[in-house]
């Protein structure tokens, strides 16, 4: 039982705990900094009752497996290559958020708002959605770095069908508020989700 309070166990739940308070700090501050406080309301936080439950379960599997075969999560490079993954997915999906500025929302658009353009400069020239490219290096890095083989495809899993299921979905309105530009840049610039069109 003494592997809760080991230095490698301190360290990794610091280390979530961390990125998990800075990620949904920064994305409710970023949204006040672009759409003003009075249009922004706590569904900015991103936490939903399936992501609250998602976060129990893959703490529940750490505390589990440390208990029960602490040198699973002795592996540091395999921790800190999660720990890596954290950061550049924040930088992507921060990146995003920036870059687009009163165009990123956290709900999808369905109507096309007068200040609503397509971005297609800075990491949108790479990828579509960069937001959710972060979004899923950031989630699945969360698990790598806590060492939770089993949340870890978990989570690239559920995260991965979201994304899925949502891009098409997006995808729809955003050709029908930009037309054949959007087309144009779907065409030369991939989505930024594995395996997603």
């Amino acid at each position: 039982m003494t592997e809760i309070l080991s230095y490698t166990a301190c360290r990794q739940l610091f280390q979530m705990f961390f990125a998990v308070a800075f990620f949904h700090g920064s994305e409710y501050m970023l949204a006040i900094a672009i759409h003003g406080r009075s249009n922004v309301t706590l569904e900015s936080l991103l936490i939903s009752k399936k992501y609250l439950l998602a976060m129990i379960f893959s703490l529940l599997e750490y505390f589990i497996e440390i208990v029960l075969v602490p040198g699973l999560k002795e592996h540091w490079w395999i921790s800190d290559t999660g720990l890596v993954m954290v950061v550049i997915g924040e930088i992507i999906r921060k990146l995003a958020i920036i870059t687009a500025g009163l165009a990123f929302t956290h709900l999808m658009r369905v109507h096309h708002e007068e200040h609503h353009q397509l971005i297609t400069h800075g990491v949108y020239r790479f990828v579509r959605h960069p937001g959710y490219s972060g979004f899923l290096i950031w989630s699945v890095g969360t698990q790598i770095m806590l060492c939770n083989p089993i949340s870890t495809i978990a989570f690239a899993i559920v995260v991965w069908k979201f994304f899925a299921e949502r891009i098409p979905y997006e995808e729809y309105f955003l050709k029908h508020f930009f037309g054949s530009d959007y087309e144009e840049y779907a065409r030369l610039v991939p989505s930024g989700v594995p395996l997603v069109k």
